[in-house]
């Protein structure tokens, strides 16, 4: 069955297409998830929500753009929603202002991280800077679209994510100093 036909059939309410849709996409954006929430089962929560969301919006959908790329954005938007409930995102200061969080040398391109060890340091961020990071770099919204998301200002969300890279860059020079 193409994308078509298996959104025609979740639309029509056939169970098995719906499985079959959710079995395409959930490792993906499971990951999507992960990247803003810290703990798994926050994520788990807003995927089995996003999805939820996804089957009752899928007769909505225009066929414009990517498919995948549409359900992205409904996980993001869950995932801010649940972290709205649970973390409160603020920039933590004292996070930065630790020496040990701010890079001091660039990265160099000899250094490698496995997918793994960057979503483990990426959870290590302050929430503020995690989000905004997450939504730039990753997802590729502009700073404007953060602010409108977040309800923070267009300053707000480039000065967090300047920082988020700065403790970034540092962490992974820590890393790589650490595994040598």
């Amino acid at each position: 069955m193409n994308e078509a036909e298996l959104i025609a059939a979740c639309v029509r309410g056939e169970h098995r297409a719906q499985r079959q849709l959710y079995d395409r996409l959930a490792g993906l954006m499971l990951t999507v998830c992960r990247r803003y929430l810290k703990r798994r089962e926050d994520a788990e929560e807003a995927l089995i929500l996003g999805f939820a969301k996804m089957f009752r919006a899928l007769p909505t959908y225009r066929f414009e753009g990517s498919f995948e790329g549409w359900v992205r954005r409904i996980m993001v938007n869950e995932a801010l929603m649940q972290l709205r409930q649970r973390e409160m995102m603020t920039v933590s200061f004292e996070d930065f202002a630790q020496p040990e969080n701010l890079a001091t040398t660039a990265a160099t391109a000899d250094t490698q991280l496995q997918a793994e060890d960057l979503m483990e340091l990426l959870t290590t961020l302050p929430t503020g800077y995690r989000t905004v990071f997450n939504l730039y770099a990753l997802e590729g919204y502009g700073h404007q679209e953060i602010a409108e998301l977040l309800g923070i200002s267009e300053g707000t969300s480039k000065s967090q994510l300047s920082k988020a890279r700065a403790m970034l860059q540092r962490r992974v020079q820590f890393s790589a100093i650490a595994s040598n």
